[in-house]
């Protein structure tokens, strides 16, 4: 087990570069084991423990896969086992990017039940609800997901709730369905564009991605390609909330400005500076620090992912700010760490209340899941003294090189056992 050890007060000065994104990627590279012809080569992978986990699963089912550094290359033409089984298929989330994937291609799954952060229930009941749809039966059988289906035909499918992972999981299946499928009230989340572009590049037919309709003309078969995954509007968001708390002047690089407008526009109305520069943002936080209201939403509202690190900047912001947390239910763990810094929250179920103070002081806490983990290393830059973040083994499943990013810009971060 490792921590990272912070000594905060020092303001964040310079330029740094956004990785590919996490929730594009770790759908990207199962939508690969598609490809029944030629290979995928895939560009811009974050080197996460999510995405490394997600390979090791690829090649358990018979895929070659090769790196070299940000490229991966996947040869999925030998597949012929549709059975996901291993530990690392248990321990995250997004493994059940394969039941989708799986399906569309062999028309049949076996994948173990998906783990990930504790953050609420998170069902996968509109998953089924759209494989039932295109014709697949479905049933939990020892601690797995199976699916099966004759064939899987197009179908009219109304997601009772925004799901993003529901979304992307039907519509891989779908892109193999004999005929048109549409989704109604999909999620519209840049990474949801991602994955229908990489499937397009793959050969298949999907038009409407990014609005909550998405229409799917069922193909044949797909194709190797190759394609370059999106910056991470998360990532990126994490960053500019740093340096507003911080206080310096960072330009953040390789990101699309439009992911991050909702993120822009809470920062400025803190009284940061923002400005948009093509592919990149530039953040100056030099004066007092203003509370602000936030419900996160579906994009293009506020980020449920950016909640926890936000929750971090608000604790130091002049006034009251109130944050409504309408994703999850479980998503304010953190601030049980934070109060032991010396923020002043408190939780009423899905309301957290911040009241403002004008710093943090250094302590032992922990990093509770991926986004709280970010929290807590940006209290701890801004905190007096030395903070050390342990369980840090779930920042590692979504921020790549994140201690030698921040000393780049200043900061003082030191990676060590914790005994």
């Amino acid at each position: 087990m490792e921590k990272l050890i912070i000594y905060g007060g020092r303001p964040l000065n310079g330029d740094i570069e956004i990785s590919g994104a996490k929730n594009a990627a770790v759908a990207i590279l199962p939508a690969a084991i598609m490809a029944s012809k030629e290979i995928c080569t895939i560009d811009n992978i974050p080197q996460i423990s999510d995405t490394h986990c997600i390979e090791r699963i690829i090649e358990s089912l018979g895929a070659k896969v090769s790196k070299n550094k940000n490229t991966i290359t996947i040869d999925s033409t030998c597949i012929n086992n549709s059975d996901a089984n291993t530990e690392d298929v248990r321990k995250m989330r997004a493994s059940y990017y394969l039941i989708g994937a799986l399906l569309g291609r062999f028309k049949k799954a076996r994948v173990e039940m998906p783990g990930g952060c504790a953050i609420g229930v998170r069902p996968i009941d509109q998953h089924i609800k759209g494989f039932e749809a295109l014709g697949a039966k479905v049933k939990i059988e020892h601690g797995a997901v199976v699916v099966e289906a004759d064939k899987l035909a197009g179908a009219n499918i109304y997601f009772d709730v925004v799901s993003v992972g529901a979304t992307i999981n039907v519509m891989l299946a779908a892109s193999l369905a004999e005929g048109k499928t549409v989704l109604e009230n999909a999620a519209k989340e840049p990474h949801v564009v991602d994955v229908a572009n990489f499937l397009n590049t793959m050969g298949a037919d999907i038009k409407g991605a990014g609005t909550d309709v998405i229409k799917i003309n069922g193909v044949k078969e797909l194709t190797g390609c190759n394609y370059s995954v999106i910056p991470d509007q998360i990532e990126a968001g994490t960053y500019m909330i740093a340096t507003a708390a911080c206080g310096g002047r960072v330009t953040v690089n390789n990101v699309i400005p439009k992911h991050l407008e909702s993120i822009s526009a809470k920062l400025i109305e803190m009284g940061v500076k923002v400005l948009e520069n093509g592919d990149s943002v530039t953040v100056e936080s030099t004066g007092e620090l203003r509370g602000v209201n936030i419900k996160t939403l579906p994009y293009p509202g506020f980020p449920t992912d950016v909640q926890q690190p936000m929750t971090t900047l608000l604790s130091i912001a002049k006034g009251r700010s109130i944050v409504n947390e309408s994703i999850w239910e479980s998503r304010f763990k953190h601030m049980d760490e934070l109060k032991k810094m010396g923020a002043q929250v408190s939780v009423e179920g899905n309301l957290a209340i911040i009241e403002g103070v004008s710093n943090l002081t250094g302590a032992k806490v922990k990093a509770t899941d991926l986004r709280a983990g970010a929290a807590m290393v940006i209290a701890g830059l801004i905190a007096k003294g030395v903070t050390e973040v342990t369980s840090i083994e779930h920042i590692d499943r979504g921020y790549p090189y994140i201690e030698e990013k921040f000393n780049k810009l200043g900061a003082k971060i030191v990676r060590a056992k914790d005994e």
